[in-house]
């Protein structure tokens, strides 16, 4: 079977539009990893939350953090660093993602924040 050379064209094509989209209340992997893109300047990112560690885990490049805000606990993926459980941390608001399963954890997490940056409380 020939093909013109715009069919050819639009078949070569088509594998690259044929991406599928998220699930609904999941960022764009773009966006994704916008917002977990290891910044120069942390300083720069506004950390207007806080909260203390309740436990946390290494994955790769990320930092799963589960922490108790106000009377809420939530879990956060920051990159990856060093931190201790019982410590205070601020952090700032991120992208959501619900129902996340981490494969190398082997666990799926009801929610987890994705930020760009955490730090002590102190700092």
């Amino acid at each position: 079977m020939r093909f013109s050379k715009p069919v050819l064209a639009l078949l070569t094509l088509a594998p690259l539009t044929a991406a599928a989209a998220p699930p609904p209340g999941h960022p764009s992997p773009d966006d994704a990893m916008q917002q977990m893109r290891p910044l120069i300047r942390p300083q720069d990112v506004p950390l207007s939350r806080t909260g203390r560690v309740l436990q946390h885990m290494d994955a790769n490049e990320y930092t799963y953090i589960q922490v108790r805000e106000g009377g809420d606990e939530l879990w956060l993926a920051a990159p990856r660093t060093t931190i201790a459980d019982g410590s205070t941390i601020r952090f700032p608001d991120g992208v959501v993602m619900r129902s996340f399963y981490s494969k190398l954890l082997k666990r799926t997490f009801p929610a987890v924040i994705f930020v760009r940056a955490v730090a002590p409380a102190g700092l």
